[in-house]
């Protein structure tokens, strides 16, 4: 699996958490703050876009994992 991969998979994991534990009408509401988490993983996602810039990818880099190319 290369890291592209994994980064895509992370971010969707994170934001459906998020959502699941800050939305009011989900069963594992916790708080309505876990909103803001998912507002940065998006965040995050819309600014790699533009800057080929993402910290999971560069942990994912160290811990020798392959890119896409």
């Amino acid at each position: 699996m290369n890291a592209e991969r994994i980064v895509r998979i992370v971010a969707g994991s994170f934001i459906m958490l998020s959502l699941a534990l800050g939305v009011e009408a989900s069963p594992l509401f916790v708080s309505k703050y876990f909103l803001f988490f998912t507002a940065f993983v998006g965040l995050n996602l819309f600014q790699s876009g533009f800057t080929q810039i993402c910290p999971l990818n560069n942990i994912l880099a160290r811990l020798g994992v392959k890119g896409s190319c």
